[in-house]
């Protein structure tokens, strides 16, 4: 009797430690704080944007804007809970698996509204939502740009198409590849498939076709591309519109002319593939880059301060557009920087040249806004990169425990989550 009776208390106190263990690893998990999103593109540099309207996108172009799969789940479920479909820019920005550097490389581009009241009282500033005109069947390998337009395309959606054709090899071969094109969503291809005069399947010597092909119809020679005019870039198998841009790219980016043949890869009509084709027949002329090296000088970046370099000073410096772009959208949804190794980890920049500006320029941070984590506003809590994802619990702490000290003992923060947040807290 006395054994049954002590085997059963043995047999009770394992139960009670199994469900205080349990209860223990949940309080853990359900304080714990999100993890850092970081978006991850092995490629960045050859990233291709064209406008886009993000109720469309299936997950592999999801994938094509440099999103994991688990960013994409998070995209796609925001989506479901906010009634299947996102209305505005405003809303689609509020998605936690989209960062601010994030979505300031790809807001001109969304074609949505600004936000929900553009979408009620139908001012959209801009936005246009297409829909194609087709009348009869077409050839698409033979299409240009204005014919693109005119089936419905924006102008940028008409040049990704026809880069993509480039990229092929100057054929989209088959319908089959013609999907596979990032911009033609299914809904599209559904429209364009019964017009398309193009074979239902790849051939089986697609890869080799596209080769001699490339082989045949663009002869190389030595060029300086500093010199090269349009005809010039044409002749290398660009598109009036490509070998624009190029031109564009030089003369208001880099201010007249290229510095390396790593310059010319930036350029982002200029894929990787071709670059290479491209690469031994570059001929820098030194005489060439000194105009640009003395154009630069008009800015004196050692007197500059980062908080409030602006977008055209960026650009001056060498960086491109979507790199000067996120920077400043970065700093601005921080309130300013407190110190130069935060702009390292602005997403889409090159961090050499990053790396050249921070040495370089100063930093005043006596106009950045500060708070205590009991008198920060609750607007300011739930928008800044830093708080955001632990703003509710801050709101609701504070209620019953107005005292910082007790605030961040409750929050129970990983220590690197912490101090960047204390950065912005007085």
């Amino acid at each position: 009797m006395m054994n049954r009776n002590y085997y059963t208390k043995i047999a009770g106190l394992g139960i009670l430690l199994l469900f205080l263990i349990a209860f223990q690893n949940y309080s853990k998990a359900k304080n714990e704080s999100f993890p850092e999103v970081k978006f991850i593109s092995e490629n960045n540099s050859m990233l291709e944007l064209t406008d886009f309207d993000p109720n469309d996108l299936n997950e592999k172009q999801w994938q094509h804007l440099g999103f994991s799969s688990k960013q994409i789940s998070t995209i796609l479920n925001y989506k479901k809970m906010i009634g299947g479909k996102f209305l505005s820019k405003e809303q689609f920005k509020k998605c936690f698996a989209v960062s601010p550097e994030k979505y300031a490389a790809l807001e001109s581009y969304i074609l949505l509204p600004e936000n929900s009241k553009d979408t009620k009282s139908g001012n959209f500033k801009g936005f246009e939502k297409r829909t194609l005109t087709l009348s009869r069947k077409f050839n698409p390998d033979h299409s240009s740009l204005n014919d693109w337009i005119q089936i419905g395309f924006s102008e940028r959606q008409a040049e990704a198409i026809l880069k993509y054709k480039t990229y092929l090899g100057g054929s989209f071969v088959s319908k089959e590849k013609f999907r596979e094109c990032f911009i033609i969503n299914e809904e599209n291809f559904q429209k364009l498939s019964p017009y398309l005069i193009l074979p239902e399947k790849t051939p089986s010597n697609f890869n080799n076709s596209v080769k001699s092909f490339k082989s045949e119809e663009i002869h190389y020679y030595s060029f300086d591309p500093n010199t090269l005019d349009l005809e010039g870039w044409k002749s290398f198998g660009f598109s009036d519109k490509q070998a624009q841009t190029i031109i564009n790219y030089r003369e208001r980016n880099l201010q007249g002319s290229f510095k390396s043949p790593e310059d010319i890869q930036k350029c982002f009509v200029i894929s990787a593939e071709k670059f290479e084709e491209m690469k031994p027949f570059i001929r820098l002329n030194s005489a060439t880059i000194v105009k640009e090296i003395k154009q630069q000088e008009k800015t004196d970046f050692s007197k500059v301060d980062l908080n409030a370099v602006t977008f055209k000073q960026l650009i001056e410096f060498g960086f491109d557009e979507k790199a000067a772009g996120s920077m400043i959208g970065f700093r601005k949804k921080l309130g300013g920087f407190v110190n130069k190794e935060q702009i390292l980890t602005t997403y889409n920049i090159d961090a050499e040249l990053t790396k050249k500006l921070l040495s370089t320029a100063q930093l005043n941070i006596s106009s950045v806004q500060k708070y205590t984590l009991t008198e920060a506003p609750e607007e300011w809590l739930k928008n800044h990169p830093y708080f955001k994802y632990s703003a509710d619990k801050i709101i609701y702490y504070r209620v019953s425990n107005p005292d910082d000290k007790k605030i961040w003992k409750y929050l129970k923060l990983k220590p690197e989550y912490e101090k960047r947040m204390r950065l912005y807290t007085k």
